[in-house]
């Protein structure tokens, strides 16, 4: 929660509350022109921006600052809102003011983005959003690139440069009170943990060889010679190779 009741000159304790019938009701006053009605339902919405706020609040970014973002996005709601709608205001509202507080986000954060690829990247979510209207289905990257007469690389390019950035430590979901992280979901199959204690092993074993067993198999595993190769470089037989080989690998599995 915030923790204090006055944000951004706002009592917070005393905003006022209406039932969605009233809301409702003062919605179509809004839109008829009224500018008392106006000033109402934004105060009466300010609850629904607090709400949003508290998701951001863990960004490092003040709240009165990200209140002020929100209210933004509530006045833009208001604005684009259209009656017709079979939704409820705060349903519509909710995404709005995550996309301002978002777009804030992104374009004030210490990880800097050019400039053009911002402007690309917010044209790209535009091309989408108007074919997502037009063919009620979300379009893929190509059919975006295609309708910008852009590269699909560079389109994907742009939107992963102003992707928002998330917390290895954030949580996703929570379980009587156990919270998962994002840091839980994430799995390196390259290097397992099982792979890493291996890799040790591997080379506490090596070590405790002697400098010709060493020499053997990095000529044989690393460099990849024939035992007849390495027999020929090191100068001894081909034979002594071979049992020489096989002691150093006999005596390395006690290590792995």
């Amino acid at each position: 929660m915030i923790p204090k009741v006055e944000i951004s000159g706002v009592d917070t304790a005393s905003l006022p509350t209406l039932s969605a019938q009233e809301l409702q009701e003062l919605l179509i006053q809004v839109k008829s022109g009224d500018e008392a009605a106006r000033e109402r339902f934004i105060h009466c919405n300010l609850r629904l921006v607090l709400s949003v706020v508290q998701r951001f609040l863990n960004r490092g970014e003040q709240a009165d600052d990200l209140f002020q973002v929100g209210c933004i996005g509530l006045i833009k709601a208001i604005e684009n809102f259209d009656l017709k709608h079979e939704v409820r205001f705060s349903t519509y509202a909710v995404p709005m003011i995550i996309g301002e507080i978002r777009r804030h986000l992104r374009d004030y954060t210490a990880l800097r983005v050019s400039r053009s690829l911002r402007d690309t990247a917010y044209k790209a979510m535009q091309t989408k959003n108007r074919l997502q209207d037009t063919s009620c289905k979300e379009p893929t990257i190509a059919e975006i690139a295609k309708e910008m007469s852009l590269p699909e690389e560079e389109v994907v390019f742009a939107l992963d440069a102003i992707a928002e950035p998330v917390s290895l430590y954030e949580p996703v979901f929570h379980d009587d009170g156990d919270a998962l992280f994002v840091i839980d979901q994430i799995k390196d199959t390259k290097t397992s943990e099982q792979k890493w204690l291996n890799s040790i092993s591997l080379e506490e074993g090596i070590s405790s060889l002697n400098e010709r067993e060493q020499k053997i198999l990095r000529l044989r595993y690393f460099v990849g010679k024939t035992q007849m190769e390495v027999s020929r470089e090191i100068g001894i037989s081909q034979a002594q190779v071979s049992r020489l080989e096989k002691g150093a690998l006999k005596h390395l599995q006690k290590y792995v």
